[in-house]
């Protein structure tokens, strides 16, 4: 997938993501909503909806609505 960063978000609303963040931890969830300023909101996954990520990082399963501030964000995989 390609595009502008907006657009990659726009197209992964209601999917699995899993979110980086500076001090290495990961959050998993569904990509509930976000900003210009990349602040996302994850919401519990439903299913089987969840993205794998690496077994050497801290990974964090959302379990009610988060918010991420974009400030703190390093990468969002779908």
């Amino acid at each position: 997938m390609s595009g502008r960063p907006l657009d990659v978000l726009e197209a992964n609303l209601g999917d699995g993501v899993a979110v980086r963040l500076k001090d290495g931890v990961t959050y998993t969830g569904e990509l509930g909503g976000y900003d210009q300023h990349l602040n996302v909101v994850l919401e519990p996954a439903g299913g089987d909806s969840e993205p794998s990520t690496g077994a050497d990082e801290a990974t964090e399963t959302v379990e009610s609505t988060t918010i991420i501030r974009g400030d703190n964000v390093v990468s969002i995989t779908p």
